[in-house]
């Protein structure tokens, strides 16, 4: 659970250092052996979902992104992140509060430096 912190993006350097990754909780539904991570950085959003063999990957780019739903429990909150494409959202549970509230910041951030 929490948050890998990204490294400063100086002007010229790797996009994807400027990525942060979010890590459901263990204690939530599905998360006990492997927890779900959220990846947002400048040109996609991520949902990592790892297996005993391998895992399954769900990107949205940034520019599809058309919005991000959060719903807050006593501890805990479900993050529904929705494309302009049509195609199934990026669901993810067990996040903290803060977490959710970043990740929703972040992708507003990054379609505002786009545009």
């Amino acid at each position: 659970m929490g948050v890998t912190p990204a490294s400063p993006n100086p002007a010229g350097s790797n996009p994807a250092a400027a990525e942060e990754t979010f890590t459901a909780s263990r204690w939530t539904k599905g998360n006990l052996w492997f927890p779900t991570r959220i990846v947002v950085g400048p040109l996609r959003v991520s949902r990592v979902k790892r297996r005993l063999f391998g895992s399954n990957e769900e990107s949205i780019s940034i520019g599809q992104v058309a919005s991000v739903k959060i719903s807050t429990g006593m501890v805990w909150s479900d993050i529904v992140i929705e494309s302009t494409g049509g195609t199934d959202p990026i669901t993810s549970h067990g996040h903290r509060k803060a977490d959710a509230l970043r990740i929703r910041d972040l992708v507003e951030s990054f379609q505002a430096t786009r545009r």
